[in-house]
């Protein structure tokens, strides 16, 4: 509160700021919140992610770089993040076999297991935003809705809310 009513004497209208300040921090707790969660598991959420996200996939494996676009990552960072679970034995590499450059991460039964195991966990947690109600959840999905369909995250007519 104290950085808004400075900004104001400084630079006017505080609200954008607080706004972004806000979502940003809660990305933090959030994050920091699930990465304990999953600590046990030997995953970070980011790890969860790509982990969730092949199991996702009809054949349990998807290109290095789709994984990228769909997490919307840099793709160094979805090399990190595959060779760490590759060291797990919770994912392997192999050729793509319709493009002879790529390569495609495959996700192992052992990583489908610790998988469901995390989800479990995060589920019994309410993802670290439990203190919502369903009308709240879904009023947090809408608010923050417009913001991620222009950055490309999802399409508009994808539903407006889950569930």
């Amino acid at each position: 509160m104290r950085a808004a009513q400075i900004w104001e004497r400084r630079f006017g209208d505080s609200r954008a700021m607080a706004a972004a300040t806000s979502i940003m921090r809660a990305q933090q707790i959030l994050l920091a919140e699930l990465d304990a969660r999953l600590r046990p598991h030997g995953l970070t959420f980011a790890r969860y992610e790509a982990l969730v996200l092949l199991t996702f996939s009809r054949a349990g494996a998807l290109p290095m770089r789709l994984i990228g676009q769909r997490l919307m990552v840099h793709p160094t960072s979805v090399t990190n993040i595959i060779n760490r679970l590759e060291r797990q034995g919770l994912v392997m590499r192999r050729p793509n076999p319709s493009d002879g450059r790529g390569t495609l991460a495959e996700i192992t039964a052992e990583g489908r297991t610790l998988a469901g195991r995390a989800t479990k966990d995060l589920m019994a947690a309410e993802f670290g935003v439990g203190g919502y109600d369903a009308a709240e959840l879904d009023e947090i999905f809408g608010l923050l809705r417009g913001l991620r369909v222009a950055a490309g995250d999802f399409a508009e007519t994808e539903p407006a809310a889950p569930g």
